[in-house]
Parts: C-alpha cells; sequence; structure tokens
C-alpha cells in the first residue's frame, strides 16, 4: 500500500514553500513523484502495489497512467463510487477527519463532473453507496481475482 498524499505532504514541507495553492495535486512535481515512488516501490518489493488516492483532473491521470504505463507498471482503476447524498452523509458522520470536512465537501462537485466527463469510462467503477468498507473491499477482491 502506497498512499500518494505522502508525496504531497512532503512537497508541503518544502521551505520557503512553493506556490500557494489549494491542493497539492496541482504542483507540477507531484505528479512524476508518485510515478517514480511507485516505480521504486515495485523495483524493491515486487508483487502488487495498491495506491489508493483521487485524482480528479483528466491531464493528471494520463500523467500518472502513461507514467506507470512508460514503466510497464500494470495498473487497475477503480472508481469507489456514491450519489453526492450518500457521500455528504459519510463526510458529515466522520468521526477520524471531522464532520462536514470543508476540504472534501469542496471536491463532491468536481467528482461529479469528473464522472459524468471521463473517470467513469477510465474505471472499473464500484457503487459503494450501499456497502459497507469490507463489502467494496470484497468486491474489489472479486473483480481482480477474474
Amino acid at each position: 500500500m502506497f498512499d500518494a498524499e505522502k508525496v504531497g505532504e512532503t512537497l508541503m514541507d518544502i521551505k520557503p514553500g512553493l506556490p500557494a495553492t489549494d491542493n497539492f495535486q496541482h504542483w507540477p512535481p507531484w505528479r512524476p513523484l508518485v510515478v517514480e515512488t511507485a516505480r521504486r516501490i515495485l523495483d524493491y518489493t515486487g508483487g502488487t502495489l495498491v495506491v489508493p488516492m483521487t485524482v480528479l483532473v483528466e491531464q493528471y491521470w494520463r500523467e500518472i497512467s502513461s507514467g506507470l504505463a512508460q514503466h510497464d507498471i500494470p495498473v487497475r482503476h477503480f472508481v469507489l463510487h456514491a450519489d453526492q447524498g450518500t457521500l455528504r452523509a459519510r463526510i458529515a458522520g466522520d468521526t477520524v477527519l471531522g464532520p462536514n470536512s470543508s476540504f472534501r465537501l469542496q471536491y463532491l462537485e468536481p467528482y461529479a463532473e469528473a464522472a459524468r466527463t471521463w473517470l467513469h469510462a477510465e474505471a472499473e467503477v464500484v457503487d459503494t453507496t450501499h456497502l459497507t468498507p469490507a463489502q467494496a473491499a470484497g468486491q474489489i477482491a472479486e473483480f481482480v481475482k477474474s
């Protein structure tokens, strides 16, 4: 498991800071650093690498997926989908990140737009609206087996 947000956190720690942004994915070094980190991890560990991340900008997904392809890293791209009402309820009920995370709420419409225009066409969509996390994971495991 590789959390690509850690790459963003590293970039946020650079002093003096990088140009102001509301999302570290907008910094041009983030995408190639995610690819290079994934490549290095796989070179070292082998096996299967799971990278949970939300990328809603098509250009950014193209940069990452083509970078992985250049290193012959196969990708199974899953989108965990839920309707807007379910997403809002999950954010409101989150006891880890706190209810009503303004950061996550601001991405509800961009997610809906990406889903309509390109994201769902690029991935295997798992509708989690009525699934527990364990059920969603089980469904993905079944997809991977087949």
